[in-house]
Order: C-alpha cells, then sequence, then structure tokens
C-alpha cells in the first residue's frame, strides 16, 4: 500500500472572514480529490471546514485520502464529526507541531496565534508553506514572506484553493 501525501490546513478555530469557511471546505475536498490525506488540529472553524469537504469528497468515492484530527485534549468527543481518525494528546498548544510534523505541506487558512505558531514550525521543518492570503488573518500577512534567513524559499502566496492544492503538486513531486 502506498503512502499519500498528507497536507496540514491550519487555521483559525472561530472563523471570522466572509467567505473563508467555503474556501476551507472546498480545500478540503479539493486535497482528497487529488490523492492526498488531511491532518487538522481537529476542531472546529477552519479545522472543521476542510474536514467536512474532505470528508464528503471521500465518502463520494473522489479519493482515498483520509481526514485525521490531531487534537489539543485527552478526549475523542472533542473533535470534530469529520474526522476518520483522531488522534488526542492532551499536550495543548503544543500539538500544533504535531500537526505540522505529519504534513508533508501546509496551507495557512485565515488565522490567529495558533496559525501563527503552526506556520513557524512548518517554516523550521522545512515543509512546503502556502497560505491563502484571500482568506485574511496570518494568511494574508504571511503569504509572500520569508520568516527569517534560514531558507531561500518563502511562504507561497495563493488564491484560491485550487491554486494551493496544485503548487503542493509541483512542490512534492507527485
Amino acid at each position: 500500500m502506498k503512502r499519500l501525501p498528507t497536507v496540514a490546513v491550519c487555521g483559525s478555530a472561530v472563523i471570522h472572514s466572509m467567505g473563508v469557511e467555503a474556501m476551507a471546505e472546498e480545500l478540503g475536498a479539493a486535497i482528497i480529490r487529488n490523492g492526498m490525506s488531511l491532518v487538522t488540529g481537529g476542531m472546529g472553524g477552519v479545522m472543521e471546514a476542510a474536514s467536512r469537504g474532505a470528508f464528503h469528497a471521500r465518502l463520494a468515492g473522489e479519493g482515498e485520502g483520509v481526514v485525521i484530527g490531531v487534537l489539543p485534549g485527552d478526549s475523542l468527543v472533542e473533535a470534530n464529526s469529520y474526522c476518520n481518525v483522531v488522534i488526542p494528546t492532551g499536550m495543548g498548544i503544543a500539538r500544533n507541531s504535531i500537526v505540522v510534523r505529519s504534513a508533508d505541506a501546509v496551507v495557512l487558512v485565515e488565522g490567529g496565534s495558533g496559525t501563527l505558531s503552526e506556520a513557524a514550525f512548518a517554516w523550521q521543518f522545512g515543509k512546503t508553506v502556502v497560505a491563502l492570503v484571500t482568506s485574511n488573518g496570518w494568511a494574508e500577512r504571511l503569504g509572500g514572506q520569508k520568516l527569517d534567513e534560514r531558507r531561500q524559499d518563502q511562504i507561497y502566496a495563493v488564491r484560491t484553493p485550487g491554486e494551493a492544492v496544485a503548487l503542493i503538486q509541483d512542490e512534492l513531486d507527485f
């Protein structure tokens, strides 16, 4: 059985900008449809919307990837109902490192301080980082930027979920 690439979608637990929920749902579906699995922090907001899109695409037979939720707490019931695999860590926000480490690439959608920490982890771990700049929040601020000089590239800025997935496919070369 071959391993599917995994994409982390990192974003706000509470959505603040209009249209972000639909963008995140479209992104999750596109990840599954393009032969990848999805990992999120497993909670609400952007994480739930991306998980919902991925779950329904998988349910419709549009891909074989799984939807993984890495939870901050100890309880399986904290996960949104669209996760196929739930990993309760009991680590609080330190679980952000596990979300990012579990992925081949990371997409930032909207986002507050938790998303900022995930962006920093992704940068330090050498992951491909893509920011959906039309979603506002840290994604908008970080798109096209370098976090520091340890890497020669930058956080990629894209405007649509489709662009994010196409860029990841090119970067991961699969």
